[in-house]
């Protein structure tokens, strides 16, 4: 037998508050999605009862099936993924350079172009739209996905999560490696690059998120309907006089589950990386 007993832990009350609060948040944010879910399935007679119904008590497909059918819809999707996927790929190749020059070089007003960095983002796009909308048109990228992806093709939050982390890399691993007559480009790609797979996943999901999420700027470059993105596609159940509520339910579930599917297959990386940026400073 042991000698000493194993003291049990005092209850502590101030952590079952915490934890209850946290629940109770999450079921606050989640009640909203869960409600469109469940108005999705639901038919335009059973939507508009009075008094409404939680449950759907007849559960039916007819919407999905009307937004997945209705021309041109599978191309809204398609077109969401291209942009999407461009938009992140500049973002996370943008951020690596940026981030790690920043984190491991030395050059002339570094900090005060990091500062710089760092204000843009507190910057609402609907401050500068009108000069990157002139710039488009300048361009004559009107009706195009590179129009559309043009303002998201970098993320300054990007670059400071990836100094944050590369900050973190020693830098005697990097000596090593010049010594041994590396360059910067293989250093940068054989050894900075896989050190911050975790923050760049993280990143990743960021920032196709917010170009899936995209819609002020698509609505005003876009002129025909063969390059709406899923957003804009749903303006289509929206009438003179009324609005169809169960397919635009039905389009709204259907845009949230590419980007609930990808994090739930990455949470852990996605969690990882962003606890791992503020590591130094």
């Amino acid at each position: 037998m042991m000698s000493n007993k194993i003291r049990k832990k005092p209850f502590d009350l101030s952590i079952v508050l915490i934890h209850a609060i946290l629940i109770a948040g999450s079921l606050f944010i989640l009640l909203p999605f869960v409600w469109i879910v469940f108005t999705s399935l639901k038919s335009s007679q059973e939507i508009f009862r009075l008094p409404p119904t939680i449950f759907p008590e007849m559960p039916t497909v007819k919407n999905f099936i009307s937004v997945l059918t209705i021309q041109h819809f599978p191309r809204f999707i398609l077109n969401s993924f291209i942009i999407s996927f461009l938009s992140m790929t500049s973002v996370l190749l943008t951020s690596i350079l940026g981030g790690y020059a920043f984190a491991k070089f030395n050059f002339p007003l570094k900090n005060i172009l990091f500062i710089l960095i760092l204000t843009t983002a507190i910057v609402p796009f609907e401050v500068y739209m009108v000069s990157v909308y002139i710039t488009v048109g300048r361009l004559k990228l009107f009706d195009s996905y590179l129009g559309i992806v043009f303002p998201i093709l970098i993320m300054s939050f990007g670059v400071f999560l990836i100094r944050q982390y590369a900050l973190s890399i020693p830098n005697q691993l990097l000596d090593a490696a010049r010594i041994d007559g590396a360059s910067e480009f293989w250093i940068l790609v054989r050894i900075a690059v896989p050190l911050s797979v975790t923050p760049l996943m993280a990143l990743g999901i960021f920032a196709f998120s917010e170009a899936w999420a995209f819609f002020i700027w698509p609505l005003i470059i876009v002129n025909t309907r063969g390059m709406y993105t899923i957003e804009l596609g749903l303006m289509v159940f929206h009438k003179k006089f009324y609005m169809d509520h169960g397919p635009i339910a039905a389009g709204a579930v259907i845009s949230i589950l590419p980007m609930l599917i990808v994090f739930l297959i990455l949470r852990k990386r996605f969690i990882q990386g962003i606890t791992l940026s503020g590591m130094k400073m």
